[in-house]
């Protein structure tokens, strides 16, 4: 997995409640995206079930589960750095395309002393898919990961005005 894009944004609050509410609370902030859907079907809700080795997944309505991808760090942050890795795969993938997210989580200082986070998410691995593949919409790669980063960016917004309304 050598290609990658990587967003970050800062949220005024500590890494262990961002972390909370990335992990506890995705399907309060999550937005699923049109353009690019884990399955054909209509999107569903986003969970992670348990830690490490446990796993991400779309519930659609009817209870049917959908696996994103395995947890393959949970790591809250505790006095530093916490950090969350996973994989993410959609439903035309074919058994040897994946990709992978991860998220970090670190204390920022603040001139005000209040706590902070930045949250960086990196997502590796889109090289591993073919400009014609039905998740990149036939677009060369630098083009696709710019889109996909800007829904990510769009994404973290949602997670800052959960948190921070």
């Amino acid at each position: 997995m050598t290609s990658r894009l990587v967003v970050a944004i800062r949220i005024a609050a500590p890494p262990a409640r961002v972390f909370e509410v990335f992990t506890r609370d995705i399907a309060l902030w999550w937005q699923p995206s049109s353009m690019f859907p884990f399955t054909p079907r209509a999107p569903g809700v986003l969970r992670f079930e348990g830690e490490a080795g446990g796993r991400l997944v779309e519930e659609r309505a009817g209870g049917k589960l959908y696996e994103v991808g395995r947890i393959t760090a949970w790591e809250p942050p505790q006095e530093g750095e916490g950090r969350l890795v996973f994989g993410w795969r959609q439903a035309t993938f074919a058994p040897d395309q994946n990709t992978e997210v991860t998220v970090r989580f670190e204390p920022l200082a603040s001139l005000t002393g209040a706590p902070q986070t930045r949250v960086t998410v990196e997502h590796r691995g889109w090289d591993s898919l073919p400009q014609s593949h039905l998740a990149r919409h036939g677009w060369p790669l630098t083009l696709f990961q710019r889109r996909h980063a800007e829904w990510w960016q769009a994404g973290l917004a949602s997670l800052r005005r959960t948190i921070t309304p």
